[in-house]
């Protein structure tokens, strides 16, 4: 495994802020965080070979087991657009753990969080070990 090479996989996600998402303050409702941590998460995953489907067809499932949100700034309507900023953290145990940086369409932060996802067997067993598909994947994108 190639980690500590100093490689940073880092995307960025554009997200329409939708007026369902607001309350009746015009505030997009905190709810909707985890959806767009959701969203960068996924998009992550197409572009570095990390897609869910991955992860389930090499006989896993990755749960969240943490997340965390700091509100630095309310998005509004007004704003229109986000942008989600997601950096993975390498780390030696079976987790795949992220960073979030959330900025609205004036490029100011609003938002910061990270994620731990877990891995479970086909019989929700926890992992304790980095399954090989993990660790080849490690070895070809760090």
């Amino acid at each position: 495994m190639n980690s500590g090479t100093g490689k940073k996989l880092v995307i960025k996600k554009e997200i329409e802020i939708r007026f369902n998402e607001v309350d009746s303050m015009g505030l997009v409702w905190h709810g909707h965080y985890a959806k767009y941590f959701e969203d960068a998460r996924e998009e992550f995953g197409k572009i570095y070979g990390l897609t869910y489907l991955k992860i389930f067809d090499a006989g896993y499932y990755a749960p969240l087991v943490e997340l965390n949100f700091q509100y630095k700034k309310p998005l509004t309507y007004k704003d229109r657009l986000l942008t989600v900023e997601i950096h993975y953290k390498d780390t030696p145990a079976a987790k795949i753990m992220f960073d979030y940086y959330i900025y609205n369409a004036r490029k100011e932060l609003t938002t910061i969080g990270n994620s731990t996802q877990v891995f479970l067997d086909r019989n929700y067993q926890l992992v304790l070990q980095n399954p090989a598909f993990y660790l080849d994947w490690k070895s070809e994108n760090l």
